[in-house]
């Protein structure tokens, strides 16, 4: 592997690792999201029980 050919392979692999991270705090605010929406509906649902 030429010198040229290693800078744009580490390159590549801090592009990715960056992806990684940053997918994984997207995910992270989605899990949260979606579990704020079920409480919603929790709680809608026992707010409107008619029994």
């Amino acid at each position: 592997m030429t010198i040229t050919n290693l800078k744009k392979f580490a390159l590549c692999l801090c592009l990715l690792g960056t992806l990684a991270v940053s997918a994984c705090n997207t995910t992270e605010g989605a899990g949260k999201d979606i579990e704020a929406a079920g409480d919603t509906i929790k709680d809608a649902a026992r707010d409107n029980k008619s029994y």
